[in-house]
């Protein structure tokens, strides 16, 4: 037997027990990355959520994530804690400010949407480009000019600017997001309808939207939990206690002198959060459907 098919003999089952050890090294690896990552992203929850039951001493001396001594007195205390107006009051202004939001979304963007990708007009192609480039535009730059409108149509301190705006196909994000999953659908689809004498709306009505589901609950579900988190757009508009929503009654805990009253702030925290968490549970599959079919997977 020659020399070198002595080393390769030699060195076979060793390169082979290397390459193995060294996959398994790399899959040990990566799965202590992602435990870590997993840990420092969840452990802010798990704070808030031992913090909601902890007393008022023991938030300021003990580190520990989960109370020594239990109490649910910071929920009835973080909810009547405003003068008049109940964390309830919130809630329901919440609901409803995110409940317009995600049919106006919805409405609109599914129009838009649907002109972009299944009709023929001059200049389709300059406003799609203008519309995808407005996604990159910081919120704060139009912030201004936003105010200075709805103030001179008599909107501030009501919820019309934080509504009016979704019925008119001002979420860029959303209609490309459609856009990209009506592209899919055949175009065979269009003329069949047409042929059984559908126009342009009821094609759109009874042909295009039912097809559309996944990407409509997709925008359902960010549309709701963006607008119920969104704590600057509201702090802008609202002045009056009664109108707030729930990101800017959780800021009332927080005095003028900078002191806080983390027991009921996190009790707070933690039922604003219900809603959003659920919803996503509720969701989940169809939100995952949703964003693959219609092109936003990695």
């Amino acid at each position: 037997m020659s020399e070198r098919a002595l080393t390769a003999d030699a060195g076979g089952p060793a390169a082979v027990l290397s390459g193995a050890g060294g996959r398994q090294a790399r899959s040990v690896l990566w799965h202590v990355v992602v435990i870590a990552i997993v840990v420092v992203v969840i452990y802010p929850v798990i704070w808030m959520l031992g913090t909601s039951f902890k007393p008022a001493t023991e938030i300021v001396t003990s580190n520990r994530p989960w109370p020594l001594h239990w109490t649910a007195h910071n929920f009835p205390a973080g909810w009547h804690a405003n003068p008049g107006v109940t964390f309830g009051r919130f809630f329901t202004n919440s609901l409803v400010v995110s409940g317009l939001a995600v049919v106006g979304t919805l409405l609109s963007c599914s129009l838009a949407a649907y002109a972009f990708s299944r009709l023929e007009f001059r200049g389709r192609s300059v406003m799609f480009a203008a519309m995808v480039v407005t996604i990159l535009l910081p919120y704060h730059v139009l912030i201004v000019p936003q105010y200075a409108i709805f103030k001179r149509f008599g909107w501030i301190n009501t919820d019309l600017p934080l509504v009016a705006p979704k019925f008119l196909a001002t979420e860029a994000f959303f209609i490309f997001l459609m856009v990209q999953f009506m592209r899919g659908i055949p175009r065979e689809i269009d003329e069949a309808a047409r042929l059984d004498g559908c126009g342009p709306y009821r094609t759109f009505l009874y042909v295009v939207l039912p097809l559309t589901r996944p990407a409509l609950i997709t925008s359902a579900i960010f549309s709701f939990i963006w607008t119920w988190n969104d704590f600057f757009t509201q702090l802008v508009y609202l002045n009056d206690t009664d109108k707030f929503t729930v990101p800017i009654g959780l800021s009332l805990f927080v005095d003028q002198t900078g002191m806080t009253s983390y027991g009921p702030m996190m009790a707070m925290s933690v039922l604003a959060l219900a809603p959003v968490f659920l919803f996503f549970l509720a969701f989940q599959r169809l939100l995952v459907d949703g964003a693959t079919s219609s092109g936003l997977k990695g």
